[in-house]
């Protein structure tokens, strides 16, 4: 039997909360299948700050670099971050270093709105249609965040510049613009490239890779659309939507404004991959929400975002489709039967049990060993 080491970083705020829910239900998805996980934990961001004086331990990045994939919570802290340099900040010193030491370069993040939770969505019933379903597709090492230079300088007494540089390279958007077009392929084929080409070198550098790429999928639609427009027609009918490819800046945005549509972040697993090397895929694999230390510690976070997190996992890196599918079920088992954090609570439903962290895992564990 293969045995799949994961590296398990939970990082600050609810991290350790709703890792712990994952990681029980990894467990249950082990009995359930026959499977075996090796999990081990490590610490990142804040805590690994307080254990080992940086954000990124030497002994995690190691940890890292020897298993199958990794598991992630979530690093910063607010009232924490203006005491160290920005360059040591977890953010910058663990999220973007892993991501650029991985080379994950491609994001998916699934936004699903359940029927159960249509009262959660800010939108109107008649803008949600027959359901909220898309992907956004993300390119991850490169433009702002990246770009070379970087820095913040001395213009004049009293006066500041800052300077972030926007870079992409050709070979930069056509791979990511492959994984758009094969995910739209096994969605509903319809890709909308997200761009600001109107004004952006980047963005007309964008259009036409993009557009060629596009040449090589006829089955797959292919639209573009300014960013702006995509922001404010994610709000008017997101429903017209199926896989949105965006670079790196417009599509943490975008995914984000996206993520509340599915009434709340706590919902919305997300998945960074790198170079597939035969039949597996290096991945890392976190909620899309943050910290949250106001309400750390209390049993309130919700663990879905957690938890559906690791159902991609097991199918992008690993291949367990049916081990996949078993967890995403098992999430949908717990909300129809009512259950819900404070965050998609709705206290004018009759049927829907307000509950915790420990309690909404168990039961998404229970439901996976049934």
């Amino acid at each position: 039997m293969k045995t799949y080491q994961i590296a398990a970083l939970a990082g600050d705020g609810i991290g350790p909360e709703v890792m712990r829910e994952a990681i029980q239900v990894l467990r249950g998805v082990e009995k359930a299948f026959g499977l075996s996980f090796a999990i081990t934990e490590a610490p990142v961001g804040w805590a690994g700050i307080d254990a080992a004086g940086k954000a990124l331990p030497d002994e995690t990045l190691a940890l890292c670099k020897r298993s199958d994939s990794i598991l992630f919570g979530s690093v910063g802290l607010p009232d924490r971050d203006p005491t160290i340099p920005k360059e040591e900040r977890p953010e910058r010193a663990a999220l973007l270093r892993i991501r650029k030491e991985f080379g994950l370069f491609a994001n998916l993040r699934p936004v699903q709105l359940p029927k159960a939770l249509a009262h959660a969505c800010p939108l109107r019933p008649e803008r949600q249609g027959d359901g909220i379903d898309l992907l956004v597709v993300r390119e991850l090492t490169g433009g702002m965040y990246f770009g070379q230079p970087k820095k913040t300088e001395t213009v004049s007494e009293g006066v500041q510049r800052a300077i972030d540089t926007m870079v992409y390279t050709t070979p930069e958007i056509e791979r990511i613009a492959h994984v758009g077009f094969k995910a739209a392929r096994l969605r509903r084929k319809k890709l909308t490239s997200i761009d600001k080409a109107n004004v952006l070198e980047n963005g007309i550098l964008w259009r036409e890779v993009v557009t060629r790429v596009g040449k090589e999928y006829p089955d797959v639609t292919l639209e573009h659309m300014f960013v702006d427009n995509g922001a404010m027609q994610l709000m008017l009918k997101p429903t017209q939507f199926d896989v949105m490819l965006c670079e790196n800046m417009f599509g943490d945005i975008l995914s984000d404004e996206a993520a509340a549509l599915a009434g709340s972040l706590g919902m919305l697993p997300s998945a960074s991959l790198g170079v597939t090397a035969g039949d597996q895929t290096f991945g890392f694999y976190e909620p899309a929400g943050g910290t949250a230390p106001d309400i750390a510690g209390k049993n309130l976070a919700n663990p879905i975002a957690q938890i559906l997190s690791c159902a991609l996992m097991l199918r992008f890196s690993f291949g367990l489709k049916d081990a996949s599918a078993a967890i995403e079920r098992a999430v949908s088992v717990a909300i129809d039967s009512g259950l819900r954090t404070g965050d998609i609570y709705n206290p004018l439903d009759p049927k829907a049990i307000k509950t915790g962290t420990r309690e909404m895992g168990a039961a998404i564990t229970a439901a996976v060993r049934r």
